[in-house]
């Protein structure tokens, strides 16, 4: 199986950047993994949110392959403990998936569109993360799940 971790726009903060990009070291040893950035759209002060939501939809939908499970990152999703996330990975894998893609929408969120292309939806938490946090702690709660798949002494119960 492949996991596509797609966001809009470049990580900010050299601090996060690092952080993401030890676990998508570490998430290599377990899975063909990517890390996809969507370049940010310029002059959106002329558009309103939801022509941006639009247009990021766009750009996304235009990188996701029939064959993939596409999941959005949004806060009405599903909520897992972190044990239980690690069994959804584990059932797309068994269930042979392909490709499973997850995707950080944009500052306003998601589009209409991206919505209905989606198969899943998660929540990492009740709280309000920016999108930047999320970057790093979603890569963290994916190589945890794949710890924990393996049997792996990283996750304490």
């Amino acid at each position: 199986m492949k996991i596509i971790f797609t966001v809009i726009g470049k990580t900010n903060a050299a601090y996060l950047e690092t952080g993401i990009n030890e676990y998508i070291k570490r998430l290599k040893h377990y899975v063909n993994f990517s890390y996809q950035v969507i370049p940010e759209l310029k002059n959106t002060k002329k558009l309103s949110e939801n022509q941006q939501k639009e247009q990021e939809g766009q750009l996304v939908l235009s990188k996701v392959q029939k064959s993939e499970v596409l999941v959005l990152l949004d806060e009405n999703g599903q909520q897992f403990r972190s044990e239980g996330f690690a069994k959804f990975i584990e059932k797309k894998a068994l269930a042979g998936t392909n490709t499973l893609r997850f995707v950080i929408g944009g500052p306003y969120g998601f589009s209409a569109a991206l919505y209905k292309a989606a198969t899943h939806k998660i929540s990492l938490s009740p709280m309000t993360f920016s999108h930047q946090m999320v970057r790093l702690i979603f890569s963290e709660q994916l190589y945890r799940a794949f710890t924990i798949l393996k049997g792996e002494p990283y996750h304490h119960k």
